[in-house]
């Protein structure tokens, strides 16, 4: 006899499963105080009809985010959540639970950044770092399997970098972090591959948000140089493109992830970087 198959569970949807982008989702987003996870937010609720769960370390930023999409007739809910702490990720999924919001769509995205040679690199610092976007990613995921489970359906997308398929000087904590996102992804990808659960890792380059913007200035300043230099000999040389990654391009990447087109699609890492890791 040959091997039996394993029967994977799918969502139903009312088209009868065509390979369609459409379709409301709630999805939760870690790091939704700001940038990043703040844009992919506001435009997943506003312009694509989502419900969102946005989550960050600082409350009021997250309040902020989930305020701006109401005042706009979007649906958001806000939540403090430390991604470094694992009992604050149990209590808050429970929470949730009890709330009767599933979760369809998680989306890893909380970071930090800190630059400084190995040496001269805090112990601390070091290890913070791989606790909110590594050790946290897998805690968040744990809890929320679960739930993705039981409804037979799930969508994980990690917010990597082009750091998670380079290097730089400087970023060590940084880079092993977001390298280490990639394999994990792999891992839960073969373990959740008999259910129509994706997870999956988009690598940006420099995405323009405002604490691009920051880091500009205080280039510019460091090096005495404008900030039009900072711009194109610093920060878009290396992109053939030359161009900044916008949010909007990380949400349709992330839109098509979720999407009925991409249930075969999972373990993989989709990089952003205007060519700049062709070369």
């Amino acid at each position: 006899k040959g091997k039996q198959q394993v029967k994977r569970p799918v969502r139903v949807t009312p088209s009868g499963m065509e390979l369609s982008l459409q379709g409301s989702r709630r999805a939760f987003i870690t790091g939704a105080g700001s940038g990043i996870g703040a844009g992919i937010a506001s435009s997943l609720a506003l312009e694509h009809g989502w419900e969102v769960i946005a989550t960050d370390v600082n409350l009021e930023a997250a309040q902020g985010t989930a305020a701006q999409i109401k005042a706009k007739d979007g649906k958001a809910e806000a939540y403090a959540l430390n991604v470094a702490d694992n009992t604050q990720i149990v209590s808050l999924i429970e929470q949730l639970k009890r709330e009767g919001k599933n979760v369809d769509v998680l989306i890893n995205n909380a970071g930090l950044q800190h630059v400084a040679r190995l040496e001269d690199f805090p112990a601390e610092k070091w290890g913070f770092m791989i606790q909110v976007m590594l050790t946290g990613v897998a805690d968040l995921t744990r809890a929320i399997l679960p739930m993705m489970h039981e409804q037979g359906f799930g969508r994980i997308v990690n917010i990597g970098s082009i750091h998670s398929v380079i290097a730089s000087p400087f970023k060590s904590a940084y880079v092993a972090a977001k390298h280490g996102l990639i394999g994990f992804s792999k891992v839960i990808a073969l373990e959740t591959s008999d259910v129509d659960i994706t997870i999956n890792t988009i690598c940006p380059s420099y995405v323009k948000t405002p604490l691009v913007d920051a880091q500009i200035a205080n280039q510019a300043k460091t090096h005495g140089i404008s900030e039009d230099e900072v711009i194109n000999k610093i920060m878009l040389e290396p992109m053939p493109k030359k161009a900044f990654i916008s949010i909007q391009e990380l949400v349709g990447t992330t839109l098509f992830l979720t999407s009925d087109a991409a249930r075969n699609m999972t373990g993989q890492t989709l990089v952003l970087d205007g060519g700049w890791t062709v070369r």
